[in-house]
């Protein structure tokens, strides 16, 4: 009965605190370790008392660690490098080169930590938060946008690397000599992934496509192939985590992953929360005051100098400076593997908890400054632009040669469409998007293009508006869509501006301020079959005929180079 109530009591704790960061616009994950560490300032008073519970705590904790990357290797499926382009790759991986260059130095030289805490501490500045970063951009719709999609990709690279990271940290235990180390590591843990994952192409697909006929056997299976992979490698001389991770790589290649990923994602949270919990325990306010200089130095490489190299890389790929901003500030921040890694390294013996209670403090700083910074991006950066660099040949290339009649913001899945009709209806036009590739790839079709960010009054302002009879923006974005309106109607007040918004509230805020036709792709979508039901009826012989118009349109996308049908990655 201790055990309930000491878990009820600890859990009401974390909610309450958790109810508090939500007010203030914070992630969750914030709460919970700041629950932990008003648990451990409790506990110290002698008010409160969890030795009854602490090992189911600290095995809860573990269950957590290990349902989290259990999930994240469910979304890293093998085939998914091959989606990722080349500019996410080289940014991905030179910022966690120069990030980790930056954290050893610091930490070394003027934090005073030997080579290997210097080492872990580089590690876990260079990831960046999964969780944090997919829930704000998802909150925000940017999850389709340029930067929210190289976002993406950076944080799959990322993931990726922890494997490869968790493999090698674990593979250092009991190894006395190099050979041996490599042995186990290079050979033992890469053969034993290896087998696995050609296990799940060949061997494991027949039986979860007969376990998935229930979904009471597909969460059970799941379960029971998380743990015995995980403890495979916990016997092997690896870490449970790896094996966790391992374990949903594998599964990645079902076709029920998304499913699976679903139905584990209630466990991982509550297991997660007792994780977190438990690094908030593990710093003490007493001794902050030792700990809290170095958390402020490791946060202030976060915050400043990994955003700098992001938007370094960035500028280097010809991106815009809105971008290079905007990616740099939403990768601000250290990571859940970051800290996993290091708890690694505690239970490993390779660091101090005082390393661990340093770095935790350094994702509360952290995550919390990058949450604002990711939520309000679009004001700091009107602020901050003029700090931002980008390739001077962009300007250069910039030029207009001629008058158009029509201009489409964003040459995406929805202005592909838009510009075919463009073309039906012969009008002079020009396409305006913000991605190098994109526009690399309209000029080997000779589409006429050019490159540039709307939300640039520069760019606004060199292009031909005032003779423009329609604009259209498929760009996702509120607040650019209404700087699009407001800088038109000044200048030309009877051209037709169509643009796109997700939320109806903003859509109504477009039409008050002067669009013509706001595109709702949700509701879009549901009218364009209501339509069809109320003209087609039930005649097989039409349905055929949609059918065939919209896979010879599918196909054509295909060919330019699109791979998705939704409106959004989420």
């Amino acid at each position: 009965m201790d055990i309930f109530i000491q878990l009820a009591m600890i859990l009401l704790l974390a909610f309450a605190v958790s109810f508090v960061m939500s007010l203030f616009r914070q992630p969750i994950i914030i709460g919970y370790i700041i629950a932990g560490i008003v648990t451990a300032c409790i506990i110290e008073s002698g008010y409160f008392d969890i030795s009854a519970s602490s090992e189911v705590i600290h095995i809860f904790s573990q269950f957590g660690i290990a349902f989290l990357l259990f999930i994240v290797g469910l979304h890293l499926n093998p085939r998914v490098i091959k989606e990722i382009g080349a500019s996410s790759l080289i940014i991905g991986l030179g910022q966690m080169v120069l990030t980790f260059v930056a954290g050893f130095v610091v930490s070394y030289s003027l934090l005073g930590y030997g080579a290997v805490t210097a080492s872990y501490v580089g590690i876990a500045l260079m990831f960046s938060s999964t969780i944090i970063v997919m829930k704000l951009l998802s909150d925000k719709r940017q999850l389709d946008s340029l930067y929210g999609k190289i976002a993406i990709g950076v944080l799959i690279i990322q993931d990726l690397v922890a494997v490869a990271v968790l493999m090698f940290i674990s593979a250092t235990v009991g190894e006395a000599n190099i050979s041996s180390f490599a042995m186990k590591s290079l050979l033992g843990g890469g053969g034993l992934i290896g087998l696995l994952i050609l296990f799940g192409y060949f061997g494991l697909p027949r039986f979860v496509n007969v376990v998935a006929r229930s979904q009471e056997l597909l969460f059970l299976f799941s379960i029971f192939w998380c743990f015995l992979v995980a403890a495979l490698f916990g016997f092997l001389g690896f870490s449970i985590e790896v094996g966790a991770l391992v374990a949903g790589v594998v599964l990645s290649i079902s076709p029920y992953s998304t499913e699976i990923s679903s139905k584990i994602r209630p466990l991982r949270d509550f297991f997660l929360i007792i994780f977190f919990i438990i690094l908030g325990l593990n710093i003490n306010l007493s001794s902050i005051q030792n700990v809290f200089f170095n958390a402020l130095v490791l946060s202030l490489i976060a915050l400043i100098l990994k955003p700098v190299i992001l938007m370094t890389l960035m500028a280097w790929f010809g991106y815009t400076k809105r971008n290079n901003f905007l990616l740099g500030t939403t990768l601000a921040q250290i990571s859940e593997f970051s800290l996993i890694v290091l708890t690694l390294g505690v239970t490993l013996g390779h660091i101090t908890s005082e390393v661990l209670s340093t770095v935790t403090l350094t994702g509360i700083i952290t995550i919390t400054l990058s949450t604002y910074m990711i939520i309000y991006s679009n004001k700091f950066y009107r602020r901050m632009k003029e700090f931002v660099f980008e390739k001077a040949k962009i300007k250069k290339e910039r030029k207009i040669k001629k008058e158009y009649d029509a201009i489409l913001f964003g040459y995406n899945r929805i202005g592909f469409s838009i510009l075919k009709s463009l073309r039906k209806i012969k009008k002079d036009y020009l396409v305006v998007d913000f991605n190098p590739d994109t526009i690399d790839d309209l000029s080997k079709f000779k589409i006429p293009s050019l490159y540039g960010d709307v939300f640039d009054h520069e760019l606004l302002n060199e292009l031909p508006l005032d003779k423009v009879k329609l604009a259209v923006s498929t760009i996702p974005d509120f607040e650019t869509n209404f700087l699009l309106i407001e800088s038109m109607r000044i200048i030309n007040p009877d051209a037709i501006i169509i643009v796109r918004a997700h939320q109806i509230e903003d859509a109504l805020k477009l039409y008050r301020k002067g669009a013509n036709y706001v595109l709702t792709p949700h509701f879009l979508g549901g009218e364009y079959i209501a339509k069809m039901i109320e003209i087609d009826k039930i005649n097989p012989v039409k349905y055929k005929e949609e059918k065939q118009k919209h896979m010879k349109t599918l196909t054509e996308m295909l060919k330019k180079g699109y791979k998705h049908t939704g409106i959004e990655e989420n």
